[in-house]
């Protein structure tokens, strides 16, 4: 690192210090209503110091609500907000001191990055020696340094997001707020920006929450994700405890794909897939019908000797590290996902096993089975065959 890039961080650190960034951020039981129509119900979360939190869900779940009613943009209808253990719901948005970075730039034509990066300082009257030299220390960050003089539609999309992000960080915000700060983008450009911002969130150590509907972007930013359904928190952890350990159906087949399967619970707590005893994530009682989720890549398919495998590859996509291959097993669709190197033909004949990976499984006569519109219709003793020992 050069002498330029140690002062800019140095100074920046005492920045974050004396503002006090890493705040802790706490929702209890807030609900919010919009006439007689309830969008979060009594949503509770707790974010801790320096923390990334991803708020993920379908459009309309609440996840932007959530951001605005912290900013002070919407007015909560019951419940509390802290920040480091001060209630901020009386606040005006002003004495909030977020930051927030939306998915539309909203960078004012007339100015240059310098100056639009330094406008938040000016409306807090810092003199301007002060305010040019922390927006140029943000330009720095945001690997910037030599734009300070260009306007804005002599950016490009990703450059102009950047001019955005510095803009919201420069005021030494208590929480950072992204609210799809990524979805305008090209894919190259989102990854690239995504790793950009965890950095410098990590480097500045400011509490930030990060709104997407994009799970993978989600799972490759967060500390924790939330997972949000209709204005419910469904489950919060670490994307890997969300992948392998998923507390609800719908976190199941929301967070990475599965295979949905309808079988009876063994009487030694396993479930039958295809033949094979897997176990449950949670107990059930035996005999209880339940649609299971399989992960695709414990979904192993082999090439048996000659040929004479039991079912038949559908289709198979390449793309790129691994290849997703679709069986059909009698009329059930199975998908597994496998090392590109293993390379299966449509028409090729193949023997499947399940891993005894534990899965997720949910009561069919329970209400997400009967109502959930992505319920599956696949049966599992559709040409399954003998069950395995």
């Amino acid at each position: 690192m050069n002498t330029e890039s140690e002062n800019t961080t140095t100074a920046d650190s005492k920045a974050a210090n004396s503002s006090g960034l890493g705040k802790s951020v706490s929702f209890t039981n807030v609900v919010k209503s919009y006439g007689m129509k309830e969008v979060l119900h009594s949503f509770s979360l707790q974010i801790d110091p320096g923390e990334l939190i991803c708020l993920l869900g379908p459009s309309g779940c609440g996840k932007s609500t959530i951001l605005r009613c912290l900013a002070g943009f919407e007015t909560i209808t019951h419940g509390d907000i802290t920040v480091d253990g001060e209630s901020v719901v009386a606040m005006p948005p002003r004495e909030r001191g977020m930051g927030m970075v939306f998915q539309h730039y909203s960078l004012f034509p007339n100015m240059t990055v310098l100056q639009n990066i330094a406008f938040g300082l000016k409306v807090a009257k810092v003199g301007k020696k002060e305010r040019l030299e922390r927006a140029q220390r943000m330009l720095n960050h945001v690997g910037l340094a030599d734009f300070g003089t260009r306007y804005p539609n002599e950016l490009s999309g990703g450059q102009q997001q950047r001019v955005a992000l510095a803009r919201a960080l420069v005021v030494n915000p208590s929480v950072l707020l992204l609210d799809e700060p990524l979805s305008a983008l090209d894919a190259k450009i989102r990854v690239q920006l995504r790793d950009e911002i965890r950095a410098i969130q990590q480097k500045l150590g400011i509490t930030a929450i990060f709104v997407t509907h994009d799970q993978e972007e989600a799972l490759a930013i967060a500390d924790r994700v939330a997972v949000m359904h209709d204005g419910h928190l469904e489950q919060i952890g670490t994307p890997y405890e969300l992948y392998v350990s998923p507390a609800t159906p719908f976190v199941a087949d929301f967070i990475g794909q599965s295979n949905k399967l309808e079988t009876r619970v063994l009487p030694n707590g396993m479930v039958d897939v295809l033949g094979f005893d897997v176990p449950l994530l949670r107990p059930l009682d035996a005999n209880t019908p339940v649609t299971v989720f399989v992960r695709p890549e414990n979904v192993v398919l082999r090439r048996p000797d000659a040929g004479n495998g039991d079912h038949v590859v559908h289709s198979s996509m390449f793309l790129g590290a691994f290849e997703r291959t679709e069986v059909r097993v009698g009329t059930v669709s199975l998908v597994s996902q496998h090392a590109a190197g293993e390379r299966f033909s449509p028409g090729e004949r193949v023997s499947v096993e399940i891993r005894p990976e534990p899965v997720a499984a949910e009561p069919i006569d329970s209400a997400w089975a009967r109502h959930a519109t992505m319920k599956a219709d696949i049966r599992v003793n559709a040409g399954a065959g003998e069950r395995q020992s």
